[in-house]
């Protein structure tokens, strides 16, 4: 057993410690309790929104070149201390330890890269229609941001919301979702750490209160968020309600579809990697696989060879291959999708029963159901668990019309070898990121990331396109 971590809110750059404690198990091994945290309330989001606002002015008005070195401090302690924080993240969130530290290195890079984007907001100098009058334009902080983060990359999407909140000028007041508290506040530390000031990034753990009281203060000028539908569809209904900006990122139902004249064993590969890796607690992960006739008998027989094969264990031992869910009710979720699916006709061809290791767990056994139809549950609800589900149709028209007959559209995929079918694809797929010969889950961080119709709302995140979102344009006109 390791020792229980002890945490706390931070405001106002200081531990704040509270009573009201939550447990954080280890998913692997659900004896172990890995942190117990506060649970805050509107208390605690009061003061921290209060530190926020305070902060403001001294840092939106600092030196670029001082925001660009905190955050690049930063990202050079996270990369350091990778191994740790990456066997942090493993005990608390279920993914393996290679997916740990790999994650962790992510966000030391994310935050070495809006260190440099700090340096880089631009205006415009633009001629006016009248003599002797100069325009500017030029970007300026906007104020207080709440974020709102999920379990499922609990240190990479908490760098990817803060950082560039941090380096454009912003103050931040953050929630972290509850299975995964440890892993956002190691972040927060190391941030103050690299030398944050006072009230600049603020941390309040708890429950859903804590985030709806974020969501309804008057002074959080802006909201982004990262999770489900349901609450998503609340906090832009808050944040419309006072206008505040609002910018939300709620999941997907990505397909990934193989043609007849595709790399067989690459096709395999890429939705191995797409539907399981991460235990499929990606909101990009490959959920439904849409194959052509001539090729759909191989390729699910040798997928679920691959799907069969799967070492499922505890997150760090380095045998594993798939680690286990993050909660119980995630487990039960994958369960109970697999039940349903089989109750709609579906043929579980890997996987689908229960798995009784030597530690008590949150396991799922990686499943493959073929024989599914596009209408059915399975093929339009989201799972968020290693489950993946299969789709036989006659051509490229029928399966790129099963693609975009979701209400999602985040992530969607294809395999092939022919170049017409692959630009049509990246026209017509109507999912914020489409991969031709990739899997679907695994984007880069320098570049924009977000999906269309229910997967998100608002402005891209990540890479350029997040100084849309965390600055608003001035205009400034004068006569000389």
């Amino acid at each position: 057993m390791t020792e229980t971590l002890e945490l706390s809110h931070w405001i106002n750059g200081e531990k704040v410690p509270a009573d009201r404690p939550t447990e954080s198990r280890n998913p692997s091994d659900t004896r172990e309790v890995v942190a117990r945290a506060p649970d805050g309330d509107v208390a605690e989001v009061d003061a921290a929104v209060a530190a926020a606002k305070a902060a403001f002015p001294a840092w939106s008005e600092a030196s670029p070149e001082v925001r660009s070195d905190i955050l690049d401090r930063a990202g050079t302690l996270v990369m350091e201390r990778r191994e740790a924080l990456g066997r942090l993240l493993s005990r608390e969130e279920g993914k393996t330890l290679a997916e740990g530290i790999g994650e962790t290195v992510r966000a030391g890079r994310i935050l070495k890269y809006f260190a440099g984007e700090a340096l880089r907001v631009h205006g415009q100098n633009l001629a006016s229609v009248r003599p002797g009058v100069e325009i500017q334009t030029y970007r300026q902080a906007v104020g207080v941001y709440g974020l709102i983060t999920p379990w499922n990359f609990p240190i990479a999407i908490p760098a990817w919301k803060a950082a560039p909140a941090l380096a454009f000028g912003n103050t931040v007041v953050m929630k972290p979702a509850g299975p995964t508290p440890a892993t956002a506040e190691a972040l927060v530390a190391i941030l103050h750490e690299a030398g944050l000031p006072k009230g600049v990034l603020n941390l309040v753990i708890g429950r859903g209160r804590v985030g709806q009281a974020i969501v309804d203060h008057p002074d959080v000028d802006g909201l982004s968020f990262t999770g489900s539908q349901g609450v998503g569809a609340g906090v832009a209904a808050g944040a419309v309600r006072r206008q505040a900006r609002v910018q939300l990122e709620m999941g997907g139902k990505n397909p990934l579809i193989v043609l007849d004249d595709c790399d067989l064993d690459r096709a395999v590969q890429i939705a191995l990697d797409g539907s399981f890796f991460a235990t499929g607690q990606r909101c990009t992960a490959s959920s439904r696989l849409i194959v052509q006739d001539g090729i759909h008998d191989r390729f699910v027989a040798a997928l679920a060879e691959k799907v069969s094969a799967l070492r499922v264990g505890d997150a760090l031992d380095p045998d594993t291959q798939m680690g286990p869910a993050v909660s119980e009710d995630q487990m039960e979720t994958s369960y109970r999708y697999i039940d349903i699916a089989r109750s709609e006709g579906g043929r579980v061809v890997a996987g689908g029963e229960r798995l009784n290791l030597e530690k008590p767990g949150w396991y799922v056994q990686p499943t493959l159901i073929a024989d599914t139809g596009a209408e059915t549950r399975i093929n339009n609800e989201e799972v968020f668990g290693p489950v993946a589900s299969a789709i036989r149709v006659k051509s490229y028209e029928e399966a790129l019309a099963i693609a975009n007959g979701v209400e999602f559209g985040l992530s969607a995929g294809i395999v092939t070898s022919s170049l017409k079918h692959a630009r049509d694809f990246q026209r017509r797929a109507r999912a914020g990121m489409v991969m031709v010969n990739l899997p679907t889950a695994g984007v880069d961080y320098h570049v924009p990331f977000g999906g269309s119709k229910a997967s998100s709302y608002g402005a891209r995140e990540q890479g350029f396109a997040a100084v849309e979102f965390f600055t608003q344009t001035k205009t400034a006109y004068s006569w000389s």
